[in-house]
């Protein structure tokens, strides 16, 4: 019987990693939040608009920190890998004691939900920007979907 299992393992398929799940394109409503440890309810919530891309595959879609007066909203994105609907990419300023961060996004054809766990710097200061975006519609005539 030896030989049965055996036989059963070889013909089965290799395991793949799943599909992307496509954002559409388009213009999407981000609600963000910072959560800080020990502070409870300190920060506010504020919405921004974004003209996101539906390009997967190595692309993080144009998603991003957005919380203000932030360095790594300008810094580069790396390491990006999406599985099925599970989008997560890394972040890094240039240079020593520079800001870092974490991201995992669950993705939707018209939404998504996420969260960027932050370091800053040579502080010993961690936080969690929390994002919920949802598609509004088309972007807007002029402006074209982010990189």
């Amino acid at each position: 019987m030896r030989v049965g299992c055996c036989l059963a393992a070889l013909l089965m398929p290799p395991a793949y990693a799943a599909e992307p799940v496509m954002l559409e394109s388009g213009s999407y409503e981000v609600e963000v939040k910072l959560e800080l440890p020990h502070l409870e309810d300190m920060t506010g919530k504020k919405v921004v608009r974004l003209c996101l891309t539906s390009e997967a595959n190595g692309n993080n879609h144009g998603i991003a920190v957005l919380s203000e007066n932030n360095p790594l909203s300008r810094c580069p994105v790396s390491n990006v890998r999406q599985d099925g609907g599970e989008l997560t990419f890394d972040i890094a300023c240039e240079g020593k004691n520079s800001a870092r961060a974490s991201a995992r996004y669950v993705l939707a054809p018209a939404s998504f939900r996420g969260r960027i766990a932050m370091q800053m710097g040579g502080k010993n200061m961690t936080m969690t920007e929390v994002q919920a975006g949802r598609r509004t519609g088309a972007c807007d005539a002029g402006k074209t979907p982010a990189p």
